[in-house]
């Protein structure tokens, strides 16, 4: 027998609608995708959205794709047409202080239960990119590159980022010098070096260790100097 939904990888070739028509076609709609934006960085929120598209494809959002694929412009241009097309969608996120507090992964788990949780549709199933999420309202699977296998996810993902990005842009107005404008708070050459010559500002997670060893150095050496 059997088992559904079918555990075979859904390849890009395949069109990013395949996974989602399956299951809509056996009843088990509406699906959303759920996807994050921020994991891997060292500075700035952790940011989770979760989106359900409707069954037509309409050509506005034909460009969806892995938001880490697209250029910021198209990220931008389709985020409204996201919003605006979408059945549903829901954004949430965890402050640097509070990805400390819960841990990133926790606070990644977290964040994909209140995603979908926010939904103003209630889901019939989910789709989580990477790894499985327990405790969701409905039954969920997790796929390997869903950002770039399931149209719901991709569109998540581009609700994600866009949201962070912007979220980056104006905390480089609060904290000038460290460039969060252009790489967002992840470990780029220019960052560290900021981050060396400036040391952190509240808004870098203290549980990194690039952050956690550069505030023990600080505190060393201002020891010492006393």
């Amino acid at each position: 027998m059997t088992s559904w939904p079918p555990r075979t990888v859904i390849r890009r070739s395949s069109g990013l609608r395949t996974m989602e028509s399956a299951l809509v076609r056996s009843g088990l709609g509406p699906v959303a995708g759920v996807d994050e934006a921020g994991r891997g960085a060292c500075a700035g929120p952790l940011v989770v959205a979760a989106c359900v598209l409707a069954p037509k494809p309409y050509p506005a959002l034909a460009r969806l794709d892995d938001s880490k694929k697209l250029t910021e412009r198209t990220r931008e241009e389709l985020f409204p047409a996201i919003t605006r097309l979408a059945v549903a969608w829901s954004v949430v996120s965890f402050p640097a202080e509070e990805v400390d507090r819960m841990g990133v992964h926790v606070a990644n788990i977290e964040g994909m239960r209140r995603a979908v949780a926010g939904l103003s549709t209630t889901p019939g199933y989910v789709l989580t990119d990477g790894f499985r999420v327990p405790g969701l309202p409905a039954p969920s699977l997790p796929v390997i590159g869903g950002d770039a296998a399931a149209a719901c996810i991709a569109a998540a993902s581009v609700l994600a980022k866009v949201s962070r990005d912007r979220v980056m842009v104006a905390m480089d107005e609060a904290h000038p010098g460290y460039g969060f404008a252009i790489h967002k708070g992840y470990n780029t050459p220019a960052h560290l070096a900021a981050l060396e010559k400036l040391g952190p500002c509240p808004e870098h997670r203290r549980s990194w260790s690039n952050v956690a060893a550069l505030i023990h150095r600080v505190d060393n050496s201002s020891g010492s100097a006393r």
